[in-house]
């Protein structure tokens, strides 16, 4: 538990960090960047305003599971991770890597039928296996916390 103690608040300060680098992100940094990419690429440009609200969307999932994440955490730290209330965070989490895999999937079918080189849809399909196993290990874990949240409900109904 001190290890815990510890990880904890540590691990929310760099959560605060992560999103908030993720909103100057969303804010600034990837419509700025696919403005740059129109203007430097007049025969792409179409492709301005569908890139930007994919990459914000992508970002918005990430600070969906960040948000979810530090709720999962005050859970742990109140020592209520083992409740209800714990899996409609981690059913947030799994949906929004859902959301996420779903809108890349689009992506890379786009991209691949579209693409002369096959180095940016390998690197989707990457991208797309990576995304599919968090899912997957997303599911896993939530089965696995019902059933912790089950067994610890009926120990305290036995004592």
């Amino acid at each position: 538990m001190a290890v815990e103690r510890r990880a904890v608040p540590a691990l929310k300060v760099f959560l605060v960090l992560l999103f908030g680098i993720l909103v100057l992100f969303q804010t600034l940094s990837l419509p700025g960047q696919f403005a740059h990419m129109a203007e430097g690429s007049p025969d792409s440009a179409y492709l301005r305003w569908p890139a930007t609200i994919v990459t914000v969307f992508w970002v918005l999932c990430v600070q969906v599971v960040i948000v979810a994440t530090w709720k999962l955490l005050s859970l742990v730290k109140a020592d209520r991770i083992f409740t209800d209330v714990s899996l409609k965070w981690v059913d947030a989490i799994v949906w929004a890597i859902a959301a996420a895999w779903v809108v890349l999937v689009g992506v890379f079918l786009y991209v691949g039928f579209n693409a002369d080189d096959p180095g940016l849809p390998l690197l989707l399909f990457l991208m797309l296996t990576g995304v599919t196993v968090l899912g997957l290990l997303m599911v896993v874990m939530r089965a696995l916390l019902r059933q912790a949240t089950t067994l610890r409900a009926d120990m305290e109904a036995v004592i």
